[in-house]
């Protein structure tokens, strides 16, 4: 494998994900763009607190094909969208947190509205707490292709700066290197516990 000081830095957040208790049971999937055409995604079925840089694959990103003959991630597809759309974002996180899933049923509207919050300041372009910040909800579908056509149909009108959530599956979040995509992740893990502790409490 290339030398490349971005994937060791992809897999050092593999593994604090891991540690988190974010990505259980081989669940989720992280990527990273190598240039126009190809991106380093997990391998389908690895434990993601362990991985070494063997269990990344090359895939192209107009066709979601590995360059080998193993098998990627079964949500490839939703990663080579979100390089296809926005030529910027170096990495992909996908994550199963307990947050971010029952946030994402929770809430039955098409998205999360967070206001309020100073950590939103953790999160790209945004400035002040008084600002609203709105991370879409899809709803799932095991036919990645049909989900991916949701999101790139959103995205023909609405930009996706950082992250989306899909219902009762978890989140995905990205950046422009792996350092503001690991910044997306922990800002939105943290935005997202403050919202369900506080709607439980206010349903009491």
């Amino acid at each position: 494998m290339t030398e490349n000081p971005q994937l060791h830095a992809l897999l050092a957040v593999c593994h604090w994900i891991g540690d988190k208790g974010w990505c259980p049971a081989t669940g989720g999937n992280m990527s990273l763009r190598l240039n126009g055409e190809q991106c380093w995604i997990t391998e389908s079925g690895k434990d993601k607190g362990s991985l070494s840089e063997q269990d990344f694959l090359l895939v192209e990103i107009a066709s979601n094909q590995a360059a080998s003959g193993r098998i990627p991630s079964a949500e490839t597809g939703l990663h080579t969208l979100i390089y296809r759309l926005y030529p910027q974002v170096a990495a992909v996180l996908h994550t199963h947190s307990v947050n971010a899933t029952v946030l994402s049923r929770v809430e039955k509207g098409a998205a999360l509205v967070l206001q309020g919050y100073e950590m939103q300041k953790s999160l790209s372009g945004q400035q002040s707490h008084l600002s609203s910040v709105t991370i879409p909800i899809f709803d799932n579908d095991q036919n990645i292709s049909a989900l991916a056509g949701r999101v790139a149909a959103y995205a023909e009108t609405t930009p996706l700066p950082y992250a989306f959530l899909v219902r009762g599956h978890g989140l995905y979040c990205w950046g422009t290197q792996v350092a503001e995509a690991r910044r997306h992740l922990e800002g939105l893990e943290f935005l997202f516990q403050c919202e369900l502790q506080r709607r439980l409490l206010e349903a009491q």
